[in-house]
């Protein structure tokens, strides 16, 4: 028998299947999805590789396959084959996201996938040792001490030992030794959820509308059909208790469920309402900050169907789940679903593929829809369920618009409008909460001489360094490099350099300032490195008297903080003056899904936003809570100018240290895709540098093709990728990526 692997490696040369002997002894265990080592090439290691097909003989003279590990399923390798094409990458990149967590190295480390600790049994029956003690075979009172504490705990650690019995190790080891005591190795789980204690809840009585959406989705469960379904709800319109609700039918049935969250500061919220009505040993939760040892045992619970709920970021949907009943994705408008990082994959696209294959609903859920979802709706691709009021009865909150011009005009050059100030001072009264918004981190954004108009800019990328007050250094948000402040401009030697914009450091300081009574809380990439850091601002923000959150975007959505009943946004036009077709929208999902942390439950809330372009129509209509008034719009300048949902934008993108390779390689792409894409179908941009053109010392270009993408069109550009990988590239790699979350 001859097994045809894939070899995991990034090498786009390495990128087809390789035939490898199966010997004898190995025949049982080695199918389609196996991982196995091999021998390849002059490598005098063995690589991994997995079997992607069997068959009789080779035409080659081939090698035996070395060793054979755990693997994947048949439709694993289906599901990776459609994404290496449907992504443009290699097949084993997409399979890595499909494997055991801390499996997916040639060496593999066994301590992270079985975390082992020595626990201490008695290795003699009681009576026995007893015997011993009484003819004074045992005469230390210690080891007597020890030895009565072992009978009544039996399996107890070495340090429990000592804590309780304040007796030494040697004391132990002794016993050991004298084979009274055995140490026996014993695996240990590292459950995420261990620590959480919440009580249980009931289902709720659900409203006339949310009873409508649960039928409709139901009904597709039990006849196990495929649809897709949006969930379109106000913020606060009881979204959770639906899924809630699904989930416990399908559990009910013995089938699984997957239920997708945008952002890690939203799972604890979510876990908690979860493990509130499920308890936490159905529960499985999957995400970048848990160590990979607690991913490892996450994903081998799911595998061995000891959790039947799983909830967790875009890569949870690869999860190992059996009989999949549901898929759920919270908040599906957010650009996190879309990976930056190669595979660029769409976790909605892949729960779309898996849904259909399994027969079961996809459900996405949202108080602001991406455009193209909607469309989709519209255009009854997608059947639409409609929340259109709050759960609770309670009110949506009232929204204010600040035009800030006018603010500087009256004399005003403070962060916050006299307005806000005055309603932050009534909330510290009266002992309410208030969330600040601003999508910008650190102290200032830029940092220029007044006299020369110098910037300072990233050394390894043409990108300027921000200003962080806490460390007194700058910082660049692209490559992490750092450096100490400049007092004196390299350029002119002028001492005149000034401070520009805001950040969420500067906005904590002024806060402090102007309200030094307030105990304040901030919540951004910055305060959020530690493991749980996450969890802790947020239930410090909820529990402990805080009176301001002064946060990113991660404040903004799905959290439920009852005595919140102010929301300022301090700068509502820094998502509008980005280069993106998608501007508008960001801004409106921005502003909406803010404005709805205020007022959430029986206290009535208030929206203060500021900006320089109040009269923007997505601003305008944030302000009137008015998601469909906003697509109208918006959907109607898509389809004048052909961008998406009307047409797919393809970037094609080059990065390379070598200036001259990088533009004559992108001259040689631009020609073939000139001359193999249909003309008419493909409007096609000769290749310029990128808007942010050098990032870690790597010059970048890119070609933007608008186009429909077609199986036609996938072909063309995978081919393009082997025609310009043939040539042998010492300097440049490129990607291709279908409607990109950032187009600099």
């Amino acid at each position: 028998m001859v097994a045809e692997v894939i070899i995991n490696s990034t090498a786009k040369k390495l990128n087809r299947t390789f035939d490898y002997n199966i010997p004898k002894e190995l025949e049982a265990l080695i199918a389609i999805g196996s991982k196995v080592l091999v021998p390849f090439g002059s490598f005098k290691s063995l690589e991994e590789a997995h079997v992607v097909k069997i068959k009789d003989s080779s035409e080659f003279k081939i090698k035996d396959i070395a060793k054979v590990e755990t693997g994947l399923t048949d439709k694993q390798i289906e599901l990776a084959n459609w994404m290496a094409k449907r992504y443009f990458c290699n097949i084993s990149e997409c399979i890595k996201l499909m494997q055991t967590p801390g499996t997916r190295t040639k060496n593999v480390n066994k301590r992270i996938q079985d975390k082992k600790i020595n626990v201490i049994y008695l290795k003699k029956e009681f009576n026995e040792i007893n015997f011993d003690i009484e003819n004074k075979k045992i005469k230390s009172d210690k080891q007597i001490k020890i030895l009565n504490f072992i009978k009544d705990n039996q399996g107890c650690t070495i340090p429990e030992v000592e804590t309780f019995t304040d007796c030494s190790r040697a004391i132990i080891n002794t016993l050991i030794k004298n084979k009274y005591l055995e140490l026996v190795e014993k695996k240990i789980e590292r459950n995420p959820l261990n620590n959480k204690e919440i009580e249980n809840t009931q289902n709720l009585k659900l409203t006339e509308e949310q009873e409508n959406a649960f039928n409709e989705v139901a009904k597709i469960i039990d006849q196990n059909e495929y649809k897709q379904f949006l969930l379109y709800g106000v913020t606060g319109s009881g979204k959770t208790e639906v899924y809630l609700q699904l989930i416990d039918k399908v559990i009910k049935s013995n089938k699984s469920a997957i239920i997708l969250v945008p952002e890690i500061s939203l799972t604890p919220q979510m876990l908690d309402r979860f493990i509130s009505r499920f308890g936490k040993e159905q529960i499985a939760v999957l995400h970048s900050k848990l160590s990979i040892g607690e991913r490892h045992d996450e994903w081998e619970r799911i595998k061995e169907e000891k959790a039947k709920i799983v909830i967790g970021a875009r890569s949870a949907i690869f999860a190992p789940v059996k009989n999949l009943g549901i898929i759920i994705i919270d908040e599906e408008h957010d650009s996190s679903y879309k990976s930056e990082a190669t595979p660029k994959y769409n976790a909605k696209e892949i729960a779309k593929k898996i849904a259909q294959e399994e027969k079961i609903p996809l459900l996405l859920g949202s108080a602001t829809p991406d455009i193209t979802t909607f469309y989709n709706s519209d255009n009854r691709k997608i059947k639409l369920l409609k929340l259109t009021k709050r759960a609770n009865q309670s009110n949506l909150p009232k929204v204010e618009v600040i035009d800030l011009k006018q603010e500087l005009a009256n004399g005003n050059r403070s962060m916050l409008s006299f307005d806000l100030y005055q309603e932050i001072e009534k909330n510290l009264k009266n002992k309410l909460q208030t969330i600040l918004f601003l999508n910008r981190r650190g102290y200032s954004t830029f940092i220029m001489c007044r006299n020369c108009g110098y910037t300072v800019k990233c050394k390894n990328c043409n990108i300027s360094m921000t200003y962080h007050s806490y460390e007194n250094k700058l910082k660049c948000h692209y490559c992490g490099y750092e450096e100490k402040l400049v007092k004196e401009c390299p350029e002119c030697k002028s001492d005149k350099i000034r401070y520009f914009g805001t950040g969420t450091q500067k906005l904590e300081q002024e806060i402090h300032k102007q309200f030094p009574q307030a105990k304040t809380i901030r919540m951004d990439v910055d305060t959020v490195t530690k493991k749980n850091s996450h969890e802790e601002i947020l239930n410090k923000f909820k529990n402990e008297d805080i009176d301001i959150l002064i946060g990113t975007q991660m404040v903004v959505k799905g959290h439920h903080f009852p005595k919140v009943t102010l929301v300022g946004v301090i700068a509502a036009d820094s998502s509008l003056n980005i280069d993106d077709y998608r501007a508008t929208e960001r801004t409106f999902q921005i502003l909406t899904q803010v404005a709805g942390r205020a007022g959430r439950e029986n206290l009535p809330g208030k929206v203060i936003i500021q900006s320089y372009n109040p009269e923007n129509f997505s601003i305008q209509d944030a302000k009137k809570q008015n998601y469909e008034k906003f697509y109208d719009k918006e959907i109607i300048l898509r389809k004048q100018l052909k961008y998406p949902p009307f047409c797919d934008i393809i970037i094609i993108g080059f990065n390379s240290t070598d200036e001259t390779e990088i533009k004559k390689v992108s001259e040689i792409a631009y020609e073939y895709a000139k001359n193999n894409l249909n003309n008419e179908e493909f409007k096609i941009f000769k290749p310029m540098p990128s808007p942010i053109d050098k990032i870690q010392n790597k010059y970048r270009w890119r070609i933007i093709i608008k186009g429909n993408m077609n199986e036609r069109a996938n072909e063309v550009l995978n081919n393009l990728l082997k025609e310009i990988y043939n040539k042998d590239l010492k300097n440049t790699k490129i990607t291709i990526d279908v409607n990109p979350n950032n187009m600099a």
